[in-house]
């Protein structure tokens, strides 16, 4: 998989929680569209790239919803 890609679809999804008002449940929407769509591959490749230090390709709000809830990892 293309971790650009990855990163580029969680920026997506992201930028659609972003505009939520209430912090806190746009965090929490973010890892539940990533856990419930994002098939298992998709995310060791996601969370391979945040330990290689792939966090700058991505938005601040998606690593901090990453960070904030480990449930999205396999």
């Amino acid at each position: 998989m293309d971790t650009h890609h990855l990163a580029r679809m969680a920026n997506q999804i992201g930028g659609f929680f972003e505009a939520m008002p209430d912090r806190e449940e746009a965090l929490a929407g973010i890892v539940q569209h990533i856990k419930r769509y994002w098939e298992p591959r998709m995310r060791r490749e996601l969370q391979l790239c945040l330990q290689q230090g792939g966090e700058a390709e991505l938005k601040e709000i998606v690593t901090e919803a990453l960070a904030k809830d480990e449930g999205w990892k396999v």
